[in-house]
C-alpha cells in the first residue's frame, strides 16, 4: 500500500492562532477584528458569532471563538470598502471573472448601489431612491408569487420575523432559505417520527454520553468549537466513532489554545476512537446492519419501543428482509465491523448520534436520517441524560430563521397565529423552495428575486442557469454585507442594499438594541455588536425590511414596522404572541445571562406525531442504491449508451466509474472564500480532485495528474468539470472528492431528495478521464 499524506499536527493550537492572526492581516481588520474576537460569543455583552451555529457551552471564557469563527469575523470587519470608487474601477463583466476568493476580499458594502447597463457598472443611490424602485416592481406583478424571497442563515431572529410577515402580507409562501439546502432531511425526518425536526439534546448530554457516533461530519474544518466537547467527552471516558468515507486528519487530537499548559508544553486530547470508512452514500445501509443484529439478537429496549413508539413491526419486518451481501454492499464494510459497532450501540448506556450534511445531502437523505432515529428509538436514546439525536447545523442562526417562520411550507398553525396577531389573512397556498425557485426563474416564472444575505446561485445547482435567468428578471434586491457572484448578473432593475454586520452596533433613536438567535441546540441567545459600522450609510436588516414594507404595502397598513425596526423589544412582543414557546419572549431574554432553551416536547418524550408516538421509518431507497447507479453508469459505458468522448477509452468501466462528494476546506465558510489553505488536507489550491494513493496506483495514474469530471445529469445530458489536479487522501474505495461550491455546476436540480428536496452534494455518479499525466514535479 502507497503511504497516505497524514497530518501530524493536532487539530487547533498554535497552527490555527497562527492562521487566524494572518486572516485577521490578511483582511486588514486587525483591529476592528481583535475588538470583535474580544466580544464574540460572551454572554452579557457580547455578539453571537456567525461562524456556525454550536451552543455556547455555560461556563465563561475571556475568550470564546475558534479559527473558523475568527476568520469569519476577519471578513466582516474588514476596513476595505467596495464602494462607488471601487465599482467605478471595476465593470459588472469584469468582475463576472473574479474568484470567489477575489470578490470576498474586494471590501464590505457600504453605501446602496443600482446597476447601471450603459456603463455596465453599480453606482450609488439613494436609500428613497432604490426603495421606490422595489415598491414599483414588486407592485407591477401579476402575482406576487412572481416573486421569490430568499433567507440566508445568519440573518437573526427578529428581522426573520419581519421579513416572513412582509413577505406573507405581500402575498405569497415564497420563502426558500439556505436550510432547503443542507439540514431539510433531517427537519423532515424528526419532524415526522418524533414530532419536533431539532436536536434533542443539549451541550451537557455530550459531559455525560458514554459513546457518541458521528455521522458524515468534519468539525475540525466546520464548527471547531465542538472539537472543545469531544475531547472533553472522551476524557471523561465516552467512546467517540466517527463514521465518514473521509478519515478527516483534524479528528485525531486536538489541543486546545484556551489551555497554556496545552500550547506551552505541546499536549494534546484525544478525540476520536476509531474511524469507519464506509462507501460515499453508504449511511443507511451501515445502520441497517447494525439495527438487523440487534433485532435479531434481542438487543434492543423493548419497554420503550412498547409504551412509546409505533411502527416496530413494519421495520422489523423489513430489516428481517435485507441480506447481509446487500449491506456489506450499499455501505462497503464487512458484517464483522457493522456488528462491532452494533455491539458499542447494545452496551452503551447513553448514546448520542451527531450528524452533518454527509449525511443529509443526497438522494436517499432522508432514508439516512430514518435509520439514525430508528437506531436511537431502538435503544430508547430519546428522552434520556447523555443520549439522543444531535444534528449539527452550519448557518448559525438557519435554525431560528425557520422557528421564526421563514419556511415556504409553512404549518397551518403558523399562519393561524399570524392571522390572529396581526389581522390579516395570510397566503395559503406552499410556496417554492430553493429548487422549484431556481427551476421558476429558469423556466422565466420569477419578475422578481429578493435577497436577504446568502449566494443563491453559487449555493444552488445550476450556477450557470440560474446565473442567466437573473439577468432576465425585472427586479434583483440583494441585501448584503459583502459582494458575491449571484450580484453580478443583474436584471433590469439590480439593487444592492448594504446592512450592518453582526459584529456591528445597531442603535436607532430608541437606543442600542439587540437581537437574537436560536443555535442547533434550541437555546435561544441574545447577540449585541461591539464596533461602530463601517459606514454611515448602513441601515439594519430590520430597517430595510420595514421600509420595503412601508414602500410596498402602503402606510395605511395596520402593522408597525417603523416601530419594530426602531425597538426590537416591538418585535419580539409580536414574536410572543405569534410563535409558540416565545411566550414572555423580552422578560426571558433578559433573566438568564445565556438565554434560555425552547421547550422540546421529544427530549420530554412527548410525541407530537401522527399516532402519538414516536414513529420507526421504513427506508424509500434500497440500501444498495449508490451501487446501483455505479452500475448503472458502468452498463451505460459498455453498451455506449454514453458519449464515449467522456471516458479515458484506455481504463475499463470499472476503472473510469466513480461516486464523487464534495467538501468544504479549512479556509472557508459555506461560499465565502478565505483563502486556499486547507492544512488538514495539506493542500493549498482548490482545484483539485482527491483520491486514495492506493486507488491511483491501481489506475496507472499519479498525483498531479490533470483529470475530467463528467457525469450524465437526469436530463441525459452531459456535464463536466475540469482539469482537477488530482490529489491524494485518505477516502474510501470507489470514492473521489473534490470542493464546494466549484463542483456545482455537475449537479442538475433534479437530483435531490424527494420530500426535503436537498440536492445530492455529497453522492454523485461520475465519470474521470485523465487528460494529462504530469511528472511529481508538477503535483500538489
Amino acid at each position: 500500500m502507497r503511504k497516505i499524506p497524514v497530518y501530524i499536527h493536532p487539530a487547533a493550537g498554535w497552527p490555527a492562532l497562527i492562521a487566524s492572526t494572518r486572516t485577521l492581516m490578511d483582511y486588514k481588520a486587525f483591529l476592528r477584528g481583535s475588538i470583535s474576537v474580544l466580544h464574540s460569543n460572551q454572554p452579557k455583552d457580547g455578539f453571537d458569532c456567525p461562524g456556525c451555529a454550536w451552543p455556547d457551552h455555560k461556563s465563561n471564557k475571556a475568550i470564546d471563538v475558534c479559527e473558523n469563527g475568527i476568520k469569519v469575523i476577519a471578513s466582516e470587519t474588514m476596513n476595505r470598502r467596495a464602494d462607488a470608487a471601487f465599482f467605478a474601477n471595476n465593470t459588472v463583466t469584469a468582475l463576472q471573472g473574479w474568484s470567489g476568493y477575489e470578490l470576498e476580499h474586494s471590501g464590505r458594502l457600504s453605501e446602496p448601489l443600482y446597476y447601471d447597463a450603459a456603463q455596465d457598472r453599480y453606482l450609488p443611490i439613494s436609500w428613497q431612491a432604490a426603495y421606490e424602485i422595489i415598491a414599483d416592481q414588486l407592485k407591477q406583478l401579476d402575482s406576487p408569487d412572481e416573486a421569490l424571497f430568499y433567507t440566508s442563515g445568519r440573518v437573526t431572529n427578529e428581522p426573520a420575523f419581519m421579513f416572513q410577515l412582509f413577505v406573507r402580507c405581500f402575498g405569497t409562501n415564497n420563502l426558500p432559505d439556505c436550510s432547503n439546502m443542507c439540514h431539510e432531511p433531517t427537519s423532515v425526518m424528526l419532524g415526522k417520527q418524533l414530532g419536533i425536526g431539532k436536536a434533542t439534546v443539549i451541550l451537557e448530554d455530550f459531559e455525560q454520553a458514554k459513546l457518541i457516533l458521528m455521522f458524515g461530519q468534519n468539525p475540525a474544518t466546520n464548527h471547531p468549537r465542538m472539537l472543545e466537547m469531544l475531547a472533553h467527552a472522551h476524557k471523561q471516558g465516552c467512546r467517540i466513532i466517527s463514521i465518514n468515507p473521509m478519515r478527516e486528519q483534524g479528528l485525531s487530537k486536538f489541543r486546545n489554545p484556551q489551555k497554556p499548559s496545552h500550547m506551552a508544553a505541546g499536549q494534546s486530547d484525544e478525540m476520536v476512537d476509531e474511524v469507519i470508512q464506509i462507501q460515499i452514500g453508504g449511511d443507511a445501509a451501515l445502520l441497517t446492519g447494525m439495527a438487523k443484529w440487534l433485532t435479531k439478537n434481542g438487543k434492543i429496549n423493548s419497554d420503550f419501543i412498547e409504551q412509546h413508539t409505533s411502527g416496530y413491526d413494519a421495520l422489523d419486518a423489513w430489516l428481517r428482509q435485507q441480506s447481509w451481501t446487500d449491506v456489506e454492499l450499499g455501505c462497503g464494510i464487512s458484517k464483522a465491523e457493522i456488528i462491532m459497532l452494533a455491539k458499542l450501540v447494545a452496551e452503551s448506556p447513553a448514546t448520542i448520534c451527531t450528524w452533518g450534511m454527509g449525511i443529509t445531502q443526497h438522494v436517499q437523505g432522508e432514508d439516512n436520517v430514518a435509520m439514525i432515529t430508528n437506531l436511537l428509538l431502538l435503544m430508547g436514546m430519546i428522552g434520556i441524560d447523555g443520549a439522543g439525536a444531535s444534528p449539527v447545523r452550519g448557518h448559525s442562526n438557519v435554525q431560528g430563521d425557520r422557528t421564526m417562520g421563514i419556511h415556504e411550507r409553512p404549518k397551518q398553525s403558523l399562519l393561524d397565529s399570524l392571522e390572529r396577531v396581526f389581522k390579516q389573512p395570510m397566503p395559503q397556498e406552499d410556496g417554492l423552495d430553493v429548487i422549484a425557485g431556481a427551476k421558476a426563474l429558469i423556466k422565466g416564472d420569477i419578475k422578481a428575486f429578493v435577497s436577504m444575505g446568502g449566494n443563491y446561485a453559487v449555493a444552488a445547482p445550476d450556477k450557470s442557469a440560474i446565473q442567466a435567468a437573473l439577468t432576465t428578471t425585472q427586479l434583483n434586491v440583494f441585501v448584503a454585507t459583502k459582494l458575491n457572484e449571484t450580484m453580478l448578473y443583474p436584471g433590469k432593475n439590480n439593487l444592492i442594499l448594504p446592512c450592518i454586520g453582526r459584529t456591528e452596533r445597531l442603535i436607532t433613536d430608541k437606543g442600542e438594541q439587540f437581537a437574537t438567535i436560536e443555535d442547533s441546540m434550541c437555546q435561544v441567545v441574545a447577540t449585541r455588536g461591539r464596533i461602530n459600522p463601517i459606514s454611515d450609510a448602513l441601515k439594519s436588516e430590520a430597517q430595510i425590511i420595514a421600509d420595503m414594507a412601508t414602500h410596498v404595502l402602503g402606510t395605511e397598513s395596520s402593522i408597525p414596522w417603523q416601530a419594530m425596526s426602531a425597538d426590537f423589544d416591538v418585535v419580539r412582543d409580536y414574536i410572543a404572541q405569534a410563535i409558540e414557546g416565545f411566550e414572555d419572549f423580552n422578560q426571558r431574554i433578559r433573566a438568564a445571562e445565556r438565554g434560555f432553551h425552547l421547550y422540546h416536547s421529544a427530549r420530554h418524550r412527548v410525541w407530537n406525531t401522527e399516532s402519538g408516538k414516536a414513529q420507526f421509518e421504513v427506508p424509500q431507497y434500497p440500501i444498495t442504491y449508490v451501487a446501483a447507479q455505479m452500475a448503472q453508469t458502468k452498463s451505460d459505458y459498455q453498451n455506449n449508451s454514453v458519449n464515449n468522448q467522456t471516458f479515458d477509452m484506455n481504463q475499463s468501466a470499472e476503472q473510469n466509474v466513480w461516486q464523487l462528494t464534495s467538501v468544504r476546506s479549512h479556509d472557508q465558510f459555506n461560499t465565502m472564500i478565505f483563502g486556499f489553505q486547507d492544512r488538514y488536507r495539506q493542500t493549498d489550491r482548490r482545484d483539485v480532485l482527491f483520491m486514495h494513493p492506493d486507488e491511483i496506483s491501481r489506475l496507472g495514474w499519479q498525483k498531479g495528474d490533470q483529470i475530467m469530471v463528467s457525469r450524465q445529469d437526469s436530463q441525459n445530458a452531459e456535464r463536466t468539470l475540469g482539469p482537477l489536479i488530482l490529489t491524494e487522501m485518505d477516502i474510501a474505495a470507489n470514492a473521489v472528492a473534490t470542493y464546494y461550491p466549484e463542483c456545482n455546476d455537475l449537479l442538475d436540480l433534479d437530483s435531490h431528495a424527494p420530500e426535503s428536496r436537498t440536492p445530492a452534494y455529497k453522492s454523485v455518479t461520475v465519470v474521470l478521464k485523465c487528460l494529462e499525466q504530469s511528472s511529481m514535479a508538477t503535483a500538489v
